[in-house]
């Protein structure tokens, strides 16, 4: 099914998603994207649903042939402070808080939004894969946030996070019980499987 230019006909909508909240590790990532109607790219979807290859040329058409876009970060320290929800809503905010253009509203991946000041708002379920600007959104938070993370497993080598993410993969959690945790670790999830037992 072929993902749909507007929410509203003939109104500026900023798309916005959010990368990162199922980790045990590193920042949550959100980007807001305002698209140009002029021009389109039949390959835009869902993050999710794509190669890293083709996440990384779209990032780089994103860039340069979106009306505006940009990347919100909330730390792992802070996600620990106001919980993933809440951090997740603050990503998106600090990317909003980036775009200078005036438009007429919010179009959020998902079910729950904190309102951004005055600003109308939509959610949608599943919205990467049904709305572009959404899913630009969705490539951006998650392209950057890999970059991160790429980045950071070059001096925590033992967690593959070059390849997981810091998603909780059995090479991940089985480094955490063996070297322990880092500070770049949310101490606020259950990071072993038996901390779920125990918490029973």
């Amino acid at each position: 099914m072929a993902l749909k230019n507007y929410f509203q006909k003939n109104k500026i909508e900023v798309g916005c998603d959010e990368a990162g909240r199922g980790c045990l590790a590193g920042p949550v990532y959100a980007a807001a994207v305002i698209l140009n109607p002029k021009k389109s790219n039949s390959a835009l979807n869902d993050s999710k649903k794509l190669s890293c290859k083709k996440r990384v040329a779209l990032r780089k058409w994103i860039e340069e042939n979106a009306i505006a876009w940009s990347i919100g970060i909330v730390s792992e320290k802070e996600i620990d402070e106001i919980n993933i929800l809440n951090a997740s809503f603050l990503a998106m905010h600090r990317a909003i808080d980036k775009i200078k253009i005036n438009y007429d509203s919010l179009l959020i991946d998902g079910n729950r939004f904190k309102p951004y000041k005055d600003k109308d708002f939509y959610c949608i379920i599943k919205g990467d894969g049904k709305l572009k600007s959404i899913a630009a959104a969705s490539i951006l938070a998650k392209t950057y946030r890999d970059e991160y993370m790429e980045g950071l497993s070059k001096d925590f080598k033992e967690y593959g996070w070059q390849n997981n993410f810091g998603y909780p993969t059995k090479k991940h959690r089985d480094a955490i019980k063996k070297f322990g945790t880092t500070v770049h670790h949310r101490h606020s999830f259950k990071l072993l499987p038996q901390q779920i037992k125990l918490d029973l």
